[in-house]
């Protein structure tokens, strides 16, 4: 299949995995500024962007893509749901993700009985059920929960909100894929097994995947540590973009 990547700057290979419903292109501020130490590798994951969509999308089809894209080790950092592509990615083929970053990410984003750290299924559901009637709005809804809370949220939210369909909208089957990824998947069990050198960063404002749920996620992964952005929600390397690239460059370079 055709997966849209931009590459920019030069060295040990980076890839960077978005969100649900965005695409590559929102890492751009950041991506500039990790050009100058790595060669740095923006993904439109399938059916957002430029990338053409899978026939079906769960995590295991987006890491077939990937590894089929990416031939050499790198290192992976992935938001949000493209963390939870990640974590698979780094659980399925240790040999290729060298060093993982996890930013604003989970292994269970849905609340359960044995985990309070996911957001409600009603809330969910609802969203799942407004995608069907209208996926726009229920993007610009998402990514107005994904800032609440954070230091600059309203410059933020204009700013996301012109890149949301600046590369045109998302295939809704891929939208619909990765909404079952956010309600079903659970990859508490396999952070055990993940031995990469990881860096999960949490923002201590954020109000989808909370601090706790990175915490968990660095004490269960035997070679992580956690970061906690103060004053950040849910897209830290948006609001704070110089402690951001800070932190993963320190983390990179060890």
């Amino acid at each position: 299949m055709s997966l849209h990547v931009e590459t920019i700057g030069s060295g040990v290979p980076l890839v960077l995995l978005h969100g649900w419903g965005m695409h590559g292109g929102v890492w751009s501020d950041v991506a500039q500024r990790l050009a100058a130490d790595f060669q740095v590798h923006s993904v439109d994951l399938p059916g957002n962007g430029a990338s053409a969509a899978l026939p079906e999308t769960n995590l295991d089809t987006l890491v077939q893509v990937l590894s089929a894209r990416f031939g050499e080790p790198l290192n992976v950092c992935g938001w949000s749901l493209g963390g939870q592509v990640a974590l698979r990615w780094a659980a399925r083929e240790p040999e290729k993700v060298r060093r993982l970053i996890l930013v604003a990410s989970t292994p269970c984003f849905a609340e359960r009985e044995d985990w309070l750290f996911g957001m409600q299924s009603e809330v969910l559901e609802r969203f799942a059920a407004e995608l069907e009637q209208n996926h726009a709005a229920t993007l610009r809804r998402f990514i107005a929960l994904q800032l609440r809370g954070s230091e600059n949220e309203r410059e933020l939210l204009l700013q996301l909100r012109e890149r949301l369909f600046s590369r045109g909208e998302p295939d809704m089957a891929a939208l619909r894929g990765g909404l079952g990824i956010l309600r079903t998947a659970d990859q508490r069990a396999e952070l055990q097994g993940v031995k990469q050198p990881t860096l999960v960063i949490g923002g201590e404002r954020d109000k989808l995947t909370s601090p706790e749920a990175s915490r968990y996620m660095a004490q269960a992964m035997s070679a992580a540590r956690m970061v906690e952005v103060k004053g950040a929600a849910h897209a830290p390397f948006l609001s704070h973009p110089e402690i951001f690239v800070e932190h993963l460059k320190s983390f990179l370079h060890e």
